[in-house]
């Protein structure tokens, strides 16, 4: 999980402090001292390092807060607003031109870093902002590109320009905005080649294509699991043809936290959107509080309510209200919960963006989350081997029907029934729920 490292860090060094009545300078700076370590195993830039340190240990001497009521928390607040400074200090959003006018945006980065994968994941985001976008094949290199390109587009429903692998970037970008032109596509989003380092020929490629064709954003896409790498890459990429942000990827996997905590700092320029899962929707925009949030184990509850907002459907939720209302939820609903909380990312998604279940040793002092991830495909391999009566119909399951779902789930009798007995426990725990919220005005209250 990203982060993982660095925050069970934190969460240990805060942990000491909080437990203090009072503070003594010794304290702050010892804290500070282990701080200072944590990120630079976190392949933090030392000089973003230096200086976070130093504002955070001055503010936290100089305001004299360690006579105060709780001056533990008062550091971590202090620590907590620092990094998001250091991200941000506020959440960028990628402002496009006014309607009638086409935005082109040109994704560069290394080879590897995802930016086929982004480009497709960008242009759905856009979609669901409105916006009509087209993704042209510029890299040239790579047959596989275009073909990635073509597939994820396919997919998503959105267009893809290529002239396979025989033309020179500049021209395929040219006619790409004479295609976006006549189909009616406001935004233009132009894949282009990567390399496994940064050369003068990539840089003077990327160059071409700004000089033909009028590129409204650059944007950088990284790998964040490179750590350190990102921010020299980000450096040399804004040095030499100018980035108006950066994409970060892999933010869901083992990441240490050097790229997302020093890539404004080092180059001034923000993190736009990050990417957090291999489906074409996981890419979110990048929110410096949040994250810092994340970090620091303080959850992200607001990204949790954005994803349910996103994958609940109102009018399932209407429905479903309803049922439970009248007593009638049965296996049909209960797969639906099931495969929303698998789109938002299943359990340990959702955990990690509690407050205090986070990134680190709490979310490892919880039940084995893989455990409850497969006991979730039990679960659904189950409800698929019932008949469409016995899914709306859960109090007809009796021994022979058990048996046969079992047989066909390939799970033994004993899941079926322990699956049947958390169903009923549901039921029953909802029902209780709907008695509460009975009365006058819908107004809660106690069922006795």
């Amino acid at each position: 999980m990203a982060f993982e490292s660095l925050s069970e860090k934190f969460q240990n060094i805060f942990g000491g402090l909080k437990g203090k009545g009072r503070l003594t300078e010794a304290d702050v700076k010892l804290a500070m001292r282990e701080v200072k370590m944590a990120l630079l195993e976190a392949d933090v830039n030392f000089k973003v390092v230096k200086q976070f340190v130093s504002k955070v240990q001055e503010r936290a001497i100089g305001e004299d807060i360690m006579n105060g009521l709780n001056p533990g928390q008062m550091v971590i607040k202090i620590v907590q607003e620092e990094m998001i400074n250091l991200m941000g200090p506020e959440p960028v959003e990628l402002i496009l031109k006014p309607a009638g006018e086409i935005s082109i945006i040109m994704l560069c980065g290394l080879q590897g870093a995802g930016k086929t994968t982004m480009a497709a994941k960008l242009a759905g985001k856009l979609v669901r902002n409105g916006k009509k976008p087209l993704l042209a094949a510029c890299d040239v290199y790579r047959p596989a590109a275009i073909k990635q390109l073509q597939i994820n587009g396919e997919k998503l429903g959105i267009p893809v320009f290529a002239m396979g692998d025989k033309n020179k970037p500049q021209d395929i970008a040219r006619a790409a905005v004479m295609h976006a032109k006549e189909n009616g596509n406001n935004v233009l989003i132009l894949d282009t080649a990567g390399r496994l380092h940064v050369d003068e020929d990539m840089m003077q490629e990327l160059v071409e294509i700004k000089e033909n064709v009028d590129v409204y954003k650059t944007i950088l896409v990284v790998d964040a699991m490179t750590g350190q790498d990102a921010v020299n890459v980000a450096t040399s990429f804004n040095d030499e043809i100018g980035i108006d942000g950066v994409i970060l990827t892999k933010l869901d996997g083992d990441t240490r936290g050097g790229a997302a905590l020093s890539i404004r700092a080092v180059t001034g320029k923000p993190i736009l959107f990050s990417g957090v899962g291999e489906k074409l929707t996981d890419v979110e925009q990048f929110y410096p509080d949040r994250m810092a949030g994340r970090i620091l184990g303080m959850g992200d509850v607001l990204s949790l309510i954005e994803k349910a907002a996103e994958q609940v459907d109102m009018n399932d939720a209407k429905a479903l209200e309803q049922k439970m209302k009248k007593g009638k939820f049965d296996y049909e609903d209960y797969l639906m919960q099931m495969q929303q909380m698998k789109k938002m990312g299943g359990i340990g998604a959702i955990m990690n963006m509690l407050p205090g279940m986070g990134l680190g040793k709490n979310l490892k002092n919880m039940p084995d989350i893989d455990e409850s991830e497969r006991q979730l495909q039990k679960i659904e391999a189950i409800i698929y081997s019932m008949t469409k009566y016995e899914r709306t119909h859960p109090d007809c399951l009796n021994p022979s029907r058990k048996n046969r779902i079992a047989k066909g789930s390939g799970q033994p009798i004993q899941e079926v029934n322990r699956m049947v007995k958390q169903f009923e426990q549901s039921r029953k725990m909802m029902k209780q729920m709907t008695g509460m919220m009975k009365g006058k005005g819908n107004r809660f209250r106690m069922p006795f």
